[in-house]
């Protein structure tokens, strides 16, 4: 194992090694088990004698830092010495900006069901075609492959056109490549977005119920954000506050509850949009994923004004390892949000930017999302089935016909406590998360959300049954 280790002057020599050695022990980037250099040559690369190196070393040997083993070197050891590691940065005169601090993960962690798991925004990893997948990436780690200097912060011209003409066809959305950046996902979408057309202190306006990292981001922003309040036909337009200058929605499937926002409330919104000047930042997640009824339009394909800037990721539709996502911008914020990408971190990766450009144009994303909809359909119709027949006294379902959860809210004349519910469920082996958890909102209505992503459909019965007996 290498490690740096610098001398300052010509006294102590030993003891700068020794204390060196032992800090880095201490803070863990020595490891138990790890090799250190072999005197000789760290004696080498310092310029120093080799039993000034042995001095340091027998010194940490005796005090159980070190242990020797004839013929092999000498190695970290494990042990009460190691017992009270701690490295000087707590100590740091340094304070994060206020507000920081009372910012928390989302979702929560819960503990994984290894047999029963509801735990909402995870795809069924075990289904994606890894095999087709494989030989693409392979084929962008060639050499010939790869060329010289960092890549486009737009994104992969291949992959850009490919979306353009995916969402053209799958969501009517009317764009070219010029429209479209590639980000690491949706969250980076939104905060390219955010730092193009807003200043601190401008007001935004998020679902409420809503998606709990956006509101983090936006807060961590320096801006002012507002809960507005969702009915039967999504985001209630008259409830937004006087000054908003952006609004983010989830039209085709309102996160959490579940609903579509109507067609008049659609149109509504974007009236609202043009009025006000205002931007619309509409997240289309999950919506590859949609079970009967009729499309639902996206807000970008029915916005005639340039208000709408339409986000997704391949998050759910594929990995979310893959960090991938991309938005597509009115023509007047084209290249803000370029320079936007290029100061925050330049460019998203291009080698798995160029393995979906194939993936999407051969025509394997769309046969994926077809098989994942049809599976996740059936999972989808099962749970919605076994809550409406056997938990009808106690949840009632919020209708829903796409993603990859269902929300129910707890009946008026139920009893008990949802959160109770949820430590017995997770004690019985069944991962499942309330409203107010995945909203992050203790004020939220009482009930549970059940993902099925992660559970395989054969497991959904028992899983349900077992939920049942914690009620």
């Amino acid at each position: 194992m290498d490690v740096h280790v610098t001398l300052d002057g010509h006294r102590d020599l030993s003891g700068q090694i020794y204390r060196q050695l032992r800090a880095a022990i201490l803070d863990g980037r020595l490891r138990e088990g790890d090799r250190v250099p072999p005197s000789r040559e760290l004696a080498r690369r310092l310029a120093v004698a080799r039993n000034t190196v042995g001095v340091a070393y027998e010194r940490l040997t005796a005090e159980g830092y070190l242990r020797s083993r004839v013929g092999a070197g000498t190695f970290v050891e494990a042990g009460d010495a190691l017992a009270d590691r701690a490295t000087g940065s707590a100590h740091s005169a340094l304070r994060a900006r206020p507000g920081w601090p009372a910012h928390r993960r989302w979702p929560p962690p819960a503990p994984p069901a290894t047999e029963f798991d509801f735990r909402v925004g995870l795809p069924d990893t075990r289904l994606f075609p890894f095999e087709q997948w494989r030989p693409l990436v392979a084929r962008e780690l060639r050499p010939s492959a790869n060329p010289t200097g960092y890549g486009d912060p737009a994104g992969h011209a291949g992959l850009r056109h490919a979306l353009a003409r995916h969402i053209g066809l799958s969501r009517a959305v009317r764009a070219d490549a010029d429209d479209i950046v590639i980000t690491n996902g949706v969250q980076q979408a939104l905060d390219l977005v955010a730092r193009v057309v807003l200043e601190p202190g401008d007001r935004v306006a998020v679902e409420q119920p809503g998606y709990p990292p956006a509101r983090l981001l936006f807060t961590s922003l320096g801006l002012d954000v507002a809960g507005v309040p969702v009915d039967s036909e999504g985001l209630r337009v008259d409830a937004i506050p006087e000054g908003t200058r952006l609004v983010l929605v989830t039209p085709s499937h309102q996160f959490p509850l579940g609903m579509p926002m109507s067609l008049h409330r659609r149109l509504t919104l974007l009236d609202w949009a043009r009025r006000h000047r205002a931007v619309v930042v509409e997240d289309d997640y999950d919506s590859e994923f949609r079970f009967g009824g009729r499309p639902i339009d996206s807000l970008r394909s029915l916005d005639e004004s340039g208000h709408v800037v339409y986000v997704n990721s391949f998050s759910k539709v594929m990995l979310p390892s893959l960090r991938t996502g991309f938005l597509v911008a009115p023509a007047p914020l084209r290249e803000a949000l370029r320079t936007a990408k290029y100061v925050t971190d330049w460019s998203t990766t291009e080698i798995t930017q160029a393995a979906l450009a194939r993936f999407v144009d051969d025509g394997r994303f769309a046969r994926h999302v077809r098989r994942m909809r049809a599976e996740y359909e059936a999972r989808h119709t099962l749970i919605t089935t076994t809550l409406r027949r056997d938990f009808a006294d106690r949840l009632e379902v919020v209708p829903s016909s796409a993603g990859l959860h269902i929300t129910a809210h707890v009946t008026a004349h139920a009893t008990g406590d949802v959160g109770a519910t949820v430590t017995r469920a997770r004690a019985a082996g069944v991962a499942v998360q309330s409203l107010a958890e995945v909203a992050d909102d203790p004020a939220a209505r009482p009930g549970l959300v059940l993902g099925y992503g992660a559970i395989e459909t054969s497991r959904i019965a028992e899983g349900l049954r077992r939920l049942a007996a914690c009620a």
